[in-house]
């Protein structure tokens, strides 16, 4: 009896289900984008294909496939399947597994694949739990993350693990899927709506078909057709994805600077904004203009780094929201700026010499005589004072062992001539 009201709740289940859940891949040939790494002839998808699953960490935003081709490889592998959400397991369920992966490796000589979802969640103890398993072949592990497992996996385990990163899906990606979703649903989309659905899904599959069936569901309520501000208001969480404390944090900024360096207006304050609305500290951004203004302008505008050191200033008085206009500003100047790391370039060859060569003394002529007994030792002997003499300044003020040596070389760009 149990079981019949089981697989009763199981179709009702299937039935009541959301449409992303209920359209959910099940096979390669029906998967939607990461062509890079499951197309035709890629090296993951043969591998799956072939039954030869190898242990992987999946890591890609919300939405882009990575629980779908796990459930694929359940669908296909001839192992047995076993899977784990790192938010609720222990340590106990890991060790679980292992022991039942080695019961079935000795009964019968069946392999197991045990999927980890957000494997980021595992402190260093669980994921050591799981390393003798992955490194003797007892099982095939794979572990789905959001965050970069460069910076949340253990290296022993990585090392272990082959690393496919998952990307955003693409519009036209998302598309396809509205269309599926929308066949599904037996509903006319127009290009426009789908177009819409698509943007405002933000590279996520599941966001897409979560938002056309909220929006197909409400423009049925009033009994007309699905039109664009059914999607607006279905579509109310914005299409941002960024974490502070992750790569996205590192890869926005990084991003930034470069533009700002190619002197790429557009995409300066694109990111800038980027940053901003995804809730990145805005010191954070100031400081990182203010090198920027000496690192990749230098002297070819000196004022960038006051503007830079304004913006800055501005951020500790005015705050956010507004303080976003200054910093906007200093972006748009720093990125039109004339550009040159001819300092940045002179301090490192000066460094690595200091660091090579140690503290070298300067010329006698150069060193302090302000004191009893100095013009005794030779200190200041010699010193033209370029005032008095025009001669003072074709002097080579280098160490002796140094005299010549060029560090600081003008780009001849802007000012620096």
């Amino acid at each position: 009896m149990g079981d019949l009201f089981s697989e009763a709740a199981n179709r009702r289940l299937g039935a009541s289900a959301p449409l992303a859940q209920r359209l959910r891949p099940l096979t390669l040939d029906d998967f939607a984008g990461q062509e890079h790494v499951i197309g035709q002839g890629r090296a993951l998808r043969l591998a799956i294909e072939q039954d030869r699953v190898p242990s992987m960490i999946l890591y890609g935003p919300p939405g882009s496939g990575k629980t779908t081709l796990a459930r694929i490889v359940a669908q296909t592998t001839g192992a047995d399947f076993e899977e784990l959400s790192a938010v609720s397991a222990t340590v106990s369920n890991v060790r679980e597994v292992l022991a039942r992966a080695r019961e079935r490796l000795g009964a019968s000589d069946r392999r197991t694949i045990l999927f980890l979802d957000e494997i980021h969640r595992f402190n260093k103890a669980q994921q050591d739990a799981l390393l003798p398993g992955v490194e003797d072949g007892l099982l095939t592990l794979i572990g789905a993350t959001t965050e970069n497992p460069y910076f949340e996996v253990n290296s022993a385990l990585l090392s272990r693990t082959q690393i496919y990163e998952l990307e955003a899906h693409s519009v036209d990606t998302l598309r396809e899927v509205v269309r599926r979703g929308a066949e599904a649903l037996e509903v006319e989309v127009s290009p426009e709506v789908e177009e819409l659905i698509a943007t405002r899904a933000g590279g996520d599959a599941r966001n897409a078909l979560n938002i056309l069936e909220l929006s197909v569901e409400t423009a049925r309520a009033e009994g007309g057709a699905l039109e664009e501000r059914h999607v607006d208001d279905a579509a109310r969480k914005r299409p941002l994805s960024y974490d502070k404390g992750g790569d996205k944090h590192y890869d926005f900024i990084s991003a930034w600077i470069k533009s700002t360096r190619a002197g790429d207006v557009q995409a300066s304050v694109y990111y800038l904004a980027a940053m901003l609305e995804g809730g990145e500290d805005a010191r954070f951004i100031a400081r990182r203009m203010i090198i920027l203004a000496s690192e990749d302008i230098g002297n070819a505008d000196p004022q960038a780094l006051v503007v830079a050191v304004a913006a800055a200033n501005a951020v500790e008085h005015v705050g956010l929201p507004e303080a976003r206009l200054n910093l906007a500003q200093a972006a748009v100047y720093l990125a039109r700026a004339p550009k040159s790391n001819a300092s940045y370039v002179a301090i490192g060859k000066a460094t690595q010499v200091v660091r090579e060569r140690g503290h070298l003394l300067p010329p006698a002529a150069l060193r302090s005589a302000a004191y009893a007994g100095a013009k005794k030792l030779g200190r200041g002997e010699g010193y033209i004072y370029p005032h008095g003499d025009p001669a003072g300044f074709d002097v080579d003020c280098l160490p002796d062992e140094l005299k010549g040596t060029v560090f600081y070389e003008p780009s001849g760009n802007g000012e620096e001539t």
